[in-house]
């Protein structure tokens, strides 16, 4: 039996939530671990992400189902790992519908839940509100309220793993970017050459490039195909922050953001992104748009103030599943790229560690592998 070769010297190319996770945890094995970031560690989509953990929107596959359920324990896990202060916020996810075809798809769900283990509570508006007084909604309207769910404050999640990384010797090259990833004769990974003009020796990279992952991709003559869908995320700052949890009204996503804001984000608004504007400066009228929709669920954010908007790209692979795990066509070459990676980054971060050091190839991500990408055409064979 070939015995596999511990890496020594692994970079992780992007720090968000996925690579943080990844680099913390080969950090912790032993492994000398380099981030690398053309910006700040946790700042890009991480940061402007709606960072609700669940799996119950999570339901077209049941393996991707489990997936995340098992994000939501390693979340828990993490927690209880590295404290959860400042970043960790279990107070669950509450959704409601103000149509016939919405809410009977919202009971279906429900049912669907139920019946594969997951705790989900069929509630009233009326009772709901004793929950969240600040809300307004039909005492009649049915709401799934899912307990186990939470709300993650990714930039400071990022920060933390990082930085005890760092303090158990890992490297960090902030505010460089990645211009070229050198193989040997057999496309082995050896070396990584940055935009500063250095270039380090590695054993094997990990592309936790988010939106950018095609393009880091590319660099070992890989198709990596992407979805492009952009999304709008608004921060509003309140004096006093009246929702308590993660949640989807009709027309509206709405959570707490710390102790003065709020954040929204609507799909129905991310559709008008390419009609409304052209760069990813703030975009006003979304965010408007945006407010308008959160005051008709929660009136007392009319006299919140709009603080920050932003457009980003959602790292999303072409059949919207997660591509994880080693490319067979280039050893030492790993990816971790995923929409749900606040959902997922944990529990990934802990599997792809496990595969890089020891070369086991964990059955949860089977569906999810990089090689249903076929190299030419691009396009993905459909998970099981």
């Amino acid at each position: 039996m070939e015995t596999v070769k511990r890496p020594r010297r692994v970079a992780v190319i992007g720090v968000g939530i996925l690579g943080a996770s990844v680099g913390w945890n080969l950090s912790r094995r032993g492994v000398q671990v380099v981030f690398i970031d053309a910006g700040r560690p946790g700042e890009g989509v991480t940061d402007w992400s709606f960072s609700w953990v669940n799996a119950s929107n999570k339901t077209a596959l049941k393996s991707y189902f489990d997936l995340n359920v098992a994000g939501m324990a390693a979340h828990r896990e993490l927690a209880r790992a590295i404290g959860p202060d400042s970043w960790w916020y279990p107070s669950g996810h509450l959704r409601w519908a103000d149509d016939r075809a919405a809410e009977t798809k919202l009971l279906e769900t429900a049912s669907l839940l139920t019946s594969w283990d997951y705790r989900v509570e069929v509630l009233t508006g009326a009772e709901v509100r004793r929950l969240e007084p600040a809300l307004q909604l039909p005492d009649r309207v049915p709401v799934a309220f899912c307990a186990d769910e939470a709300w993650v404050h990714g930039r400071h999640l990022v920060e933390r793993l990082v930085g005890q990384a760092v303090a158990a010797g890992a490297e960090h090259r902030f505010g460089t970017a990645v211009r070229g990833i050198g193989t040997d004769a057999d496309r082995r990974i050896r070396t990584v050459a940055l935009s500063d003009g250095s270039v380090l020796d590695v054993d094997a990279v990990v592309n936790a490039a988010g939106p950018s992952a095609s393009e880091v991709a590319r660099f070992v003559a890989r198709d990596l195909p992407m979805r492009r869908e952009p999304g709008v995320v608004t921060r509003i700052g309140c004096t006093r922050v009246p929702v308590r949890r993660a949640m989807h009204a009709p027309h509206i996503e709405i959570r707490p953001h710390g102790d003065a804001e709020v954040v929204l984000h609507s799909r129905e608004v991310d559709g008008l992104i390419d009609a409304l504007i052209d760069t990813e400066a703030d975009p006003p009228e979304l965010a408007q748009r945006l407010h308008e929709a959160a005051c008709h669920v929660v009136p007392e954010l009319r006299d919140a103030r709009i603080a920050q908007t932003r457009v980003v790209q959602r790292p999303i692979p072409a059949d919207g599943f997660p591509s994880v795990g080693e490319v067979p066509s280039v050893p030492g070459y790993y990816e971790a790229v995923s929409h749900s990676g606040i959902t997922l980054g944990p529990v990934i971060g802990r599997l792809l560690a496990s595969e890089i050091l020891s070369g086991t190839r964990d059955a949860m991500l089977a569906d999810f592998r990089p090689e249903r990408f076929p190299s030419g055409n691009g396009w993905p064979s459909p998970p099981r």
